[in-house]
C-alpha cells in the first residue's frame, strides 16, 4: 500500500529552470532594446535591470520603463522610448514562448502519479496569471488536480508562511503525514511544510539554495534530478 495520497510541487526551479530561463529572457531583452537604438554597453544596461528587479522585484511590470530612466540621459537620445522599451518586452516574451520548458522526466513523472490516483498539485508564490501561465506553457495542465493549485496571489497568503500550506492540507482534507511537498528553497519550501508534519523533498537541480540548512530546513529527502525522485518515491512510499 502506498504511503502518499498527495505530492504537491513548487514551480520555479522546481518543475523548470526559471533562474537560468529569466536570466537568457532579460540578456535577449538588453540586447533588443540596444539593436532598437539604445545607445549603452550590453553589460551595464544588464546589471542595470537586475538592480531594477531586485529593488521593484520580478512581478513588477515596468522593469524597462525604470531601467531607460537609471541609464545616462544620452543613451535614449533622439529615440521613442516606448519603442525602445516594447523592443526589450517582446524579446523577453519571444524568449519564453521558445524555451520555457520542464525539467527533463517532470512529465513522465506527473504521468504516472495521476496513473496511480496519486493527487498531483503546486503550492506557488507568485501572482495568479503569471504562474497559472508557467503550468500552461510547461505542457503540465493535463495532469494536475485542478482542485489541488494553490497560488498565493489567489490564497491571500505568501511564503514562507505555513498558512499557505496549511489552506492547501484544508482544500484538500489532506493528512499531512501522507502529503509530500517539493520545492527548491529550504526556507520557503522545507520548513513550512515540515512545520505540519509534511513531508519534504528538497529539489536541488538549480544550485540556487546550496548553503547549510538550519535544522528547521533539512528535508526528509532531496535529489538532483527528476529519475532520483521517482526512484526514492518507489523505495520509500511505494510510488512510481
Amino acid at each position: 500500500m502506498r504511503a502518499l495520497d498527495v505530492v504537491l510541487f513548487d514551480i520555479d526551479d522546481t518543475l523548470c529552470p526559471t533562474t537560468a530561463f529569466a536570466a537568457r529572457a532579460r540578456r535577449n531583452a538588453v540586447r533588443a532594446m540596444i539593436q532598437a537604438g539604445l545607445r549603452a554597453e550590453e553589460d551595464a544596461v544588464y546589471r542595470e535591470l537586475e538592480e531594477v528587479i531586485a529593488e521593484f522585484s520580478s512581478n513588477y511590470e515596468h522593469h524597462f520603463d525604470k531601467l531607460l530612466l537609471r541609464l545616462d540621459p544620452h543613451a535614449a537620445e533622439g529615440l521613442n522610448p516606448a519603442l525602445v522599451v516594447a523592443a526589450g518586452v517582446a524579446a523577453y516574451h519571444d524568449t519564453k514562448f521558445r524555451e520555457l520548458a520542464p525539467y527533463p522526466g517532470v512529465r513522465e513523472l506527473f504521468a504516472e502519479l495521476r496513473a496511480q490516483g496519486v493527487r498531483t498539485g503546486i503550492v506557488t508564490h507568485g501572482l495568479t496569471a503569471k504562474q497559472a501561465e508557467k503550468l500552461v506553457r510547461l505542457g503540465l495542465v493535463e495532469f494536475i488536480d485542478p482542485a489541488a493549485i494553490f497560488i498565493s496571489d489567489q490564497i491571500g497568503v505568501a511564503k514562507p508562511n505555513p498558512k499557505l500550506y496549511a489552506a492547501a492540507l484544508k482544500a484538500l482534507g489532506a493528512p499531512a503525514a501522507r502529503t509530500m511537498y517539493v520545492g527548491d528553497n529550504p526556507r520557503n519550501d522545507i520548513a513550512p511544510p515540515k512545520s505540519l508534519g509534511m513531508r519534504t523533498c528538497w529539489a536541488r537541480l538549480s544550485g540556487k539554495h546550496s548553503g547549510p540548512c538550519a535544522p528547521a530546513e533539512v528535508a526528509d529527502h532531496e535529489f538532483v534530478n527528476f529519475a532520483q525522485l521517482r526512484e526514492l518515491l518507489r523505495e520509500h512510499y511505494s510510488v512510481g
